[in-house]
């Protein structure tokens, strides 16, 4: 795509975001920007390395399985903030999704035997709130988490996420408290659209163990795009007590890790998407003829086809049909008095989400549960799969 186009696009972005008012997470931008997916796949940058997400159930040390969280959770912030790009590329907005919206995804990596697991939904649209559940059975670990996305504009794009996600590993009985990290949408000017975090973050574990993360970005200490430096901390009588390791580098290039104790290199990893062994497992999903009305990509079909063969008219023809049958369906909703029930997660109030309290205990984590309609897990007792001739929920479409 030459400059001018380029250019063209971002006065384009710039002049709507100058006319939005408030949260922008339920708008709906020029189509030209927009990513080929939608916010409820957002989960799988969290799932497509199956051997990293498994790699803490197969670690006996605590304190090494701390580190083993850090590293999938520094693996998944490329493919989730560079959405349809990459380093150097614009990066675009994903679809809104809407309400009852699924998404079904396995990753399968044959050389290590891992396999994960995703099942998505989107449970809440006014706010939008995403939940998701990512399994490796094989091996007994599971990731349980949501978030309702806030955007606003001030010269930047800030993206902020309400929610956490926990991950359980069922042979230590152990629990690993995982942030979701704010984004600033930088680059206008330059005519490339990149995210950047940061804040400071914290991964906490029942083993004993608390992970401290330090984003920086271009203009501020590193001076360099995507930075960050990282420390595991053996817990004691107060906050953190002594370093065990270290984490230095650009989570959208690569870092390096060193014991503390010793100053020696322990590992070093790139994350670009061409490097040798590190590239994600390739995507299973159901062809597009099998999925259910439901899910995200039968149901956004049109839409993808439009992008794909660069038709706007298209994609915004495609995006209204569905944006307007939506509305109708709330409408309906209301003058019945019926409350929509999402299908496959459940919500819980915070009190009862014990394992957050109890890890959060003294890090300053909040849960802002009246933020977010509660706590949202699957619920195990709703099959995530139908029988044949079967629908999700009967004869009611996202068309209405």
């Amino acid at each position: 795509m030459d400059s001018r186009s380029v250019s063209s696009r971002l006065r384009e972005l710039l002049k709507f975001l100058s006319t939005v008012q408030g949260d922008l997470s339920n708008v709906t931008g020029p189509p030209s920007l927009l990513a080929p997916s939608s916010v409820v796949e957002v989960g799988h940058a969290y799932a497509q390395r199956p051997c990293a997400f498994a790699a803490p159930a197969l670690e006996p040390s605590p304190s090494l399985r701390a580190l083993r969280i850090l590293h999938w959770f520094l693996l998944s912030l490329r493919s989730q903030l560079y959405v349809a790009g990459a380093p150097g590329v614009s990066i675009k907005k994903p679809l809104n999704a809407f309400l009852g919206e699924l998404f079904f995804a396995s990753w399968n990596d044959e050389e290590s035997k891992c396999t994960t697991r995703l099942v998505a939904e989107q449970v809440s649209h006014h706010p939008p709130i995403t939940a998701m559940h990512i399994a490796d059975s094989e091996h007994g670990i599971r990731a349980d988490g949501y978030a309702r996305v806030e955007m606003t504009f001030n010269g930047a794009v800030n993206i902020r996420q309400v929610g956490h996600a926990m991950v359980h590993i069922d042979k230590y009985e152990e629990d690993h408290l995982v942030p979701l990290v704010d984004v600033k949408v930088r680059g206008f000017l330059g005519g490339c659209m990149y995210p950047e975090i940061t804040d400071t973050y914290e991964i906490v574990s029942s083993a004993g163990y608390i992970t401290e993360i330090c984003f920086s970005g271009e203009g501020m200490i590193s001076g360099k795009r995507n930075s960050f430096k990282a420390r595991v901390y053996e817990k004691g009588d107060t906050k953190r007590c002594r370093p065990l390791y270290e984490a230095t580098g650009v989570w959208s290039k690569g870092w390096s890790v060193k014991d503390v104790g010793t100053g020696e290199r322990m590992e070093e990893f790139e994350v670009e998407v061409d490097a040798p062994g590190n590239e994600p497992v390739a995507m299973s999903i159901a062809p597009l003829e099998e999925q259910d009305e439901w899910e995200s990509r039968r149901a956004w079909a049109g839409v993808l086809a439009g992008m794909a063969a660069g038709d706007m008219r298209a994609v915004l023809a495609e995006k209204t049909k569905i944006e307007q049958a939506q509305r109708q369906l709330r409408a309906r909703e209301r003058e019945e008095g019926k409350k929509w029930e999402p299908l496959l997660f459940r919500s819980q109030e915070g009190v009862e989400h014990k394992a957050f309290h109890e890890l959060a205990e003294g890090t300053g984590w909040r849960l802002w549960d009246e933020r977010t309609k509660g706590v949202w897990r699957l619920d195990e007792g709703k099959a995530t799969e139908k029988g044949q001739g079967e629908t999700f929920r009967g004869e009611l479409t996202p068309l209405g």
